[in-house]
């Protein structure tokens, strides 16, 4: 890797790819990639000097790249893609040059079908607020860094570790977090079971005298021979779990099986669990108790993880990334936590097609938790569709009020409900039409 000058990244907009590409760039590399749409990250990355194209032609490519990272995302017709295979270029996955990367520095690999995100920025912020330093590659953008990329100056990596195409199989961490091993990707994995034996492959690349640390409930990790400790919001049978929770619109008090105590502003049930899983590796560290403390204290969250958008007068629009159903269900607990008594309301774009046949009947139980739900069209990602399989999938699978909308009809939505408390929910391009709603509740409400 010494030996590189220029980079080419197919899917450079990716929020996996551009942390690599920013760290790249950081050392005085030449960086420039393809993404098929231009969004606010990939502007942001224009900014900071690098080169993009948003089309598909071989003419706009790098043919002086010394290496070319893709993503599996990437369809098998992309020309872009081929033309480097058939010439010959050095290409790798964005897993294996991560893997690569932090081969010789001592990683903290976080994994799990949700939380990853929040619990490895949370260790991130932690480890920089208190002096103890990292560099963290992101699968969000963290608030704190305002960046999915942190540059430290010492030997401790934090990584996202992601199960999809079992990338995580690249990493071989000293310390390995894992939140949660719920059904997914079963497009890749086929069971359940399966999933679970991969989570256990990762773990078992945990380096000698590492930790594996783990949710009390995720019960196939129990089979891990090596040093391993548990943590929980509320199961005494774990290592570390919480006694006592206070949740409010201002944020958590918490204190632990421990005694150490703290309180978290940012809101969601679920992420006083992932906070506690950041104490756990925190403490492993011998960071002080007070330092945890005050780091968890000022963690201002994720982008798209329980963003409170706009709030006017007991009104609220919250944006939130879930795309699993276990996800929506303690989303959908926690904003009745938070908002007890008001009416909640979740716009929510299915992310895709294989995801909402296999999950549909889950979907729509966590979705019943709201009191009203608009269904937007699949967001199809990297499939094709499937006959048969759309938003009704869900639908008609739900007990509750549900109805079935296009984008453009949100508008209309907003202008003829009462609303108190919404949710724009989903991992797809949801997030484009976040800003509109608030623009058009601000414009209803403030009358």
């Amino acid at each position: 890797m010494e030996q590189l000058s220029r980079i080419y990244f197919i899917g450079i907009g990716g929020i996996g790819m551009s942390a690599l590409a920013r760290y790249f760039h950081g050392k005085g590399l030449f960086v420039s990639g393809y993404d098929r749409t231009e969004t606010e990250l990939t502007r942001n990355l224009q900014q900071e000097g690098m080169t993009i194209c948003f089309e598909d032609d071989v003419a706009l490519l790098d043919k002086d790249a010394d290496l070319v990272v893709y993503t599996p995302a990437i369809p098998a017709d992309h020309q872009q893609l081929n033309y480097y295979r058939d010439h010959g270029y050095q290409l790798k996955k964005r897993s294996q040059v991560l893997g690569e990367l932090t081969h010789d520095h001592f990683t903290i690999a976080v994994a799990g079908s949700h939380g990853k995100t929040t619990t490895s920025s949370m260790i991130a912020w932690i480890l920089r607020d208190s002096g103890y330093d990292c560099t963290a590659f992101l699968g969000g953008i963290c608030v704190n860094f305002e960046s999915n990329f942190v540059q430290g100056a010492n030997q401790v990596i934090v990584v996202e570790a992601d199960e999809f195409d079992r990338s995580f199989h690249t990493l071989h961490p000293d310390i390995a977090v894992v939140t949660a091993i719920d059904s997914d990707h079963l497009e890749i994995y086929g069971t359940q079971e399966a999933l679970e034996e991969n989570f256990l492959v990762f773990a078992k690349q945990i380096h000698d005298n590492g930790l594996l640390i783990h949710k009390q409930q995720v019960t196939a990790l129990q089979a891990h021979t090596g040093r391993r400790s548990t943590y929980s919001l509320r199961d005494d049978a774990a290592d570390l779990y919480a006694v006592s929770t206070e949740i409010g619109e201002q944020g958590s008090r918490v204190i632990l099986s421990n005694g150490f105590d703290f309180v978290l502003e940012y809101p969601g049930i679920h992420n006083i669990e992932n906070a506690i899983a950041a104490t756990c590796v925190a403490l492993e560290l011998g960071i002080s108790e007070e330092a945890v403390r005050k780091a968890l204290r000022s963690f201002r969250g994720i982008h798209r993880r329980f963003e409170v958008v706009w709030k006017q007068d007991g009104r609220v629009l919250i944006d939130d990334y879930a795309h699993h159903p276990e996800e929506i269900r303690m989303f959908i607990n926690s904003l009745r936590a938070i908002y007890p008594g008001k009416q909640v309301e979740v716009v929510f774009q299915p992310h895709l097609f294989t995801r909402t046949r296999d999950l549909a009947t889950d979907f729509a139980g966590a979705l019943d938790l709201a009191d009203h739900v608009v269904l937007l069209p699949i967001y199809p990602a990297r499939e094709l569709p499937i006959p048969g399989i759309d938003a009704n999938t869900i639908a008609r699978h739900m007990k509750g009020s549900v109805r079935l909308l296009e984008s453009t009809q949100l508008q209309e939505f907003v202008q003829d409900d009462e609303h108190q408390v919404i949710a724009m929910v989903g991992a797809g391009n949801i997030d484009q039409l976040v800003r509109p709603m608030a623009s058009w509740l601000e414009k209803k409400y403030s009358r």
